[in-house]
């Protein structure tokens, strides 16, 4: 079932590339595409995501926050699958 959340993560896929972000440069970079900022915690539904395996996250001292990326890993997970979303929602 294709839901507008799976929308959500390919455009995150999408405005990543292969590069890795911070998540103020993350933040800045889906701003800059869609004109608009998430009016959540960006970086709770970056959590979200990485749980979900649609995004990839470590802490990185030298660039003083976390670094999100994405890569073909991520990209063959299923955002549309059977309970993604509901599983998400609960975290």
């Amino acid at each position: 079932m294709v839901t507008i959340m799976s929308d959500v993560v390919r455009l995150f896929w999408m405005a990543f590339g292969d590069d890795r972000l911070t998540t103020a440069e993350a933040e800045a970079r889906l701003a800059d595409m869609f004109g608009y900022h998430c009016p959540d915690d960006f970086a709770k539904s970056l959590s979200k995501m990485k749980q979900a395996g649609f995004v990839k996250g470590e802490v990185s001292f030298e660039r003083g926050g976390w670094v999100w990326w994405v890569d073909d890993e991520c990209r063959s997970r299923d955002p549309d699958g059977d309970g993604v979303w509901d599983s998400m929602m609960r975290m």
